[in-house]
């Protein structure tokens, strides 16, 4: 939902009545994950999207009828092999889907999560999406200081808020089974009120240090992938906005002071990619020292194999681990036979999606395994 919060937000402050699309499961392989979403308006302008084609009219049909009724509904999108012309899913999985209408002054809850998500701040979205009729759609905006809207059940809502918040902490999104007292509910689905909880957290930080042809390229695809990007190199004549309009920030600051300052302010984490592209040892090594003994996911630097075998030697030297060391993607990216930067841009950027995503770098069409993977 992240991609059309701001347009919902405008139209939750015009007032304008809206029904919210959202896939809250899904089996097999499917265009989209959990969490994506289709907004219609009551002029029938949509936004969004849940499949990438495959059911989005069955998905707008059935956004206009819930604002006709005012009522929530919860429909499930398969592959037919009996119907060949049956609404569903070409690559074979299948999704369920929330279709919940807002109304203006209605939905506190869910008003309020699109609101945090459209500004950016971290939120966890609980919506109910099994269980008594009446609860289907309810929602709660949690955060780390407090909640938004209800759930109707005083002990659920609070097991749902603490579950919520948890999940929230880790970056997940994902479905909760608790009992109408708050209890797990052990797997019991007839039992239990399903409660689908997307988390939104600010966007992962790519940081790209050495401010050269390349990072332009690396800082544009990364922006594109949804990192919060910042250049850093200690010369201020080649670190400028004006060189590196595609990165959010541009810091001048030796790399390794800046990456440490980052990390003691807590503004790093394990979503966190660093991109060492300076190609100079005294820029290089204390900042691979510095970054390989942090818990990010990402570590790469640019280089020959021979300055690999010199920064490697030089870092065992400096005291890292044989397994710290072996966290270093040097040389950085896949091997695309790149020359151009937009070209080794994207080398890196493929690198990225497949440590990030469990990717194993192999042509898709050299295997017959599942096309998504979950790390």
């Amino acid at each position: 939902m992240r991609e059309i919060a701001e347009r919902l937000q405008a139209w939750t402050a015009a007032g304008r009545p809206f029904a919210l699309a959202t896939v809250v499961s899904v089996t097999g392989s499917a265009p989209r994950g959990p969490g994506a979403a289709l907004a219609v308006d009551g002029g029938g302008e949509a936004v969004g999207s849940v499949s990438g084609g495959c059911v989005e009219g069955a998905v707008y049909e059935l956004c206009q009828e819930a604002l006709r009724s005012g009522r929530p509904v919860i429909q499930r999108f398969g592959y037919s092999e009996e119907d060949a012309f049956a609404v569903g899913l070409t690559c074979g999985g299948s999704v369920e889907v929330l279709v919940q209408p807002v109304r203006p002054g209605a939905a506190a809850g869910l008003a309020a999560g699109i609101a945090a998500v459209a500004a950016g701040a971290p939120v966890a979205l609980v919506r109910v999406v099994g269980g008594p009729e009446p609860l289907l759609g309810a929602a709660l905006a949690v955060t780390a200081e407090g909640h938004h809207g209800g759930l109707g059940a005083e002990r659920l809502e609070r097991a749902a808020v603490l579950e919520a918040r948890a999940l929230l902490a880790a970056g997940r999104t994902g479905r909760l089974l608790l009992g109408g007292d708050g209890r797990p509910c052990g797997g019991r689905a007839a039992d239990g009120v399903a409660l689908f909880v997307e988390s939104y957290v600010p966007p992962p930080r790519l940081l790209v240090f050495g401010a050269v042809d390349f990072a332009g390229a690396v800082a544009r695809i990364g922006s594109f992938l949804g990192y919060r990007v910042t250049v850093c190199d200690a010369r201020p004549v080649f670190a400028t906005r004006r060189r590196f309009p595609g990165a959010d920030e541009v810091v001048v600051d030796w790399p390794h002071r800046y990456l440490a300052g980052q990390a003691a302010a807590g503004a790093l984490d394990g979503r966190t990619v660093v991109c060492v592209l300076t190609h100079d040892a005294k820029f290089d090594i204390p900042l691979l020292e510095a970054a390989l003994r942090l818990p990010l996911a990402y570590v790469g630097a640019m280089g020959s194999r021979r300055t690999h075998r010199d920064r490697v030697a030089r870092l065992r030297d400096a005291g890292l681990t044989e397994e710290q060391v072996r966290r270093l993607r040097s040389p950085i990216g896949l091997d695309l036979g790149a020359r151009t930067p937009e070209e080794t841009a994207v080398a890196v950027a493929a690198e990225v999606v497949a440590h990030r995503r469990g990717g194993n770098c192999q042509p898709l069409a050299a295997g017959n395994g599942p096309i998504h993977h979950n790390a």
